[in-house]
């Protein structure tokens, strides 16, 4: 009986992991692990827009990435959020509006590399 609240506290924690970020639009799942989604995406934008794109690695080995829209930064920039699927292989990927639209455009490109 001692480990039961260290069993509700993992079982709640996994509840919230399998759960996408607060604020974040669904745009759609891939096959391709998460690094080759995120790298299509900043390639995508990069080309329409001739801007520089920032991408932040959230999990080490490229696991879960941010893909910001060109000429947002970090942290609370538009972005696309990129993290392995929640409900099972593959990467699940959304976008954050954050203080800036362009929200068809940056989801259109997003869909490309799907």
């Amino acid at each position: 009986m001692k480990f039961l609240p260290l069993i509700a506290l993992t079982v709640a924690i996994s509840a919230c992991a399998a759960q996408p970020p607060a604020g974040v639009q669904s745009v759609g799942q891939s096959q391709q692990p998460p690094r080759a989604v995120a790298t299509c995406i900043a390639q995508k934008w990069a080309d329409s827009s001739q801007q520089q794109v920032v991408s932040q690695n959230i999990l080490a080995n490229d696991q879960a990435m941010d893909v910001y829209v060109p000429g947002q930064q970090p942290p609370s920039g538009a972005a696309a959020v990129v993290r392995p699927s929640y409900t099972g292989k593959g990467t699940w990927v959304g976008f954050r509006a954050g203080g800036a639209g362009g929200g068809s455009n940056a989801t259109g490109a997003i869909s490309g590399c799907l």
